[in-house]
């Protein structure tokens, strides 16, 4: 029987703030990229290799053993495929879509994950999941205004619209929850700073591959794409050393619910520095969905 949800400091929570703010502007300052000639694969690739190193350093600083068996090789492998898909496929969502309503498709990884529990290890879904359900897909189809209501455009329109960018969002919603799955059954024992090493090197090794089946990387053509490549590395790779460094010490993991306004601080860069604005019956949608994620995150278990 797991312990009841405990409070966490002040220094904890405002950490995990910071954390969910960097997340959020690693995808804005990703979108600049993308606006000025950086390609998904090329964004992944460098995110990825560089992170890769910082942790490692990280890791041999700490001085962590890398204690791993044959078996928990292999379930990396599988792991580190599902994330190098969830990254690829959310950066394309980005790409695609203001950059909070792609970040709220994936954040309906929480169901995806309830899912493959139940279809890989046969485990029954907990109510508060099964109740939980009908508002995530509520507050998510109210955000990305799937009718067309505030855009003033039909259905069939909007999805014209948004279909590729929903849909790119929500495999890397399925793909990190499948990831979560697996690592929860399988890779538990890993230490966690050792597996984001491995993750994020054999991701970086798979966009790279994806990056020379393309003809090589595609750089930015312009200063503010120098900058969004910089930023999207700098604060993905800042927010995945915190994680791993100040969070064990503060008594927190980085799975913590408050991560979950990350939506809602992308919205907000968003709009102050893309100028991407959504109509407020989005934004109420957008806070229902982050609430009731919020809310799986901080029931009592």
């Amino acid at each position: 029987m797991h312990a009841p949800t405990q409070a966490i400091s002040r220094s904890a929570f405002i950490t995990l703030l910071l954390l969910a703010c960097l997340f959020g502007a690693n995808h804005v300052a990703a979108r600049f990229a993308f606006n000025h000639g950086v390609d998904v694969a090329t964004a992944v690739t460098v995110r990825s290799l560089v992170t890769c190193l910082v942790v490692a350093l990280v890791v041999w600083q700490q001085g962590v053993r890398w204690a791993i068996n044959p078996r928990q090789r292999r379930v990396m492998l599988g792991v580190s495929s599902l994330i190098a898909i969830q990254s690829l496929c959310l950066y394309s969502a980005v790409a695609r879509l203001p950059v909070a309503l792609a970040l709220l498709a994936f954040n309906t990884y929480p169901l995806w994950t309830a899912m493959w529990d139940a279809v890989l290890y046969r485990r029954v879904p907990e109510r508060a999941v099964l109740l939980a359900m009908p508002l995530l897909l509520a507050g998510l189809a109210l955000a990305l205004d799937v009718v067309g209501a505030a855009s003033g455009l039909t259905a069939s329109e909007q999805w014209g619209r948004i279909g590729a960018g929903v849909a790119f969002a929500l495999t890397a919603g399925a793909s990190f929850g499948a990831a979560m799955v697996l690592t929860q059954h399988e890779a538990a024992g890993v230490d966690g700073r050792v597996r984001t090493v491995i993750s994020m090197g054999l991701v970086g090794v798979f966009a790279a591959v994806a990056v020379a089946a393309q003809g090589g990387l595609h750089l930015p053509t312009a200063a503010a794409g120098w900058w969004g490549l910089a930023c999207l590395t700098l604060f993905y790779g800042t927010a995945f050393s915190i994680m791993f460094t100040l969070l064990p010490k503060l008594g927190v993991v980085g799975s913590s619910p408050i991560m979950n306004v990350e939506p809602v601080a992308a919205l907000v860069l968003a709009w102050a520095l893309l100028d991407q604005r959504i109509a407020p019956l989005q934004v109420a949608g957008a806070l229902l969905v982050v609430g009731t994620v919020m809310a799986l995150g901080l029931r009592k278990k």
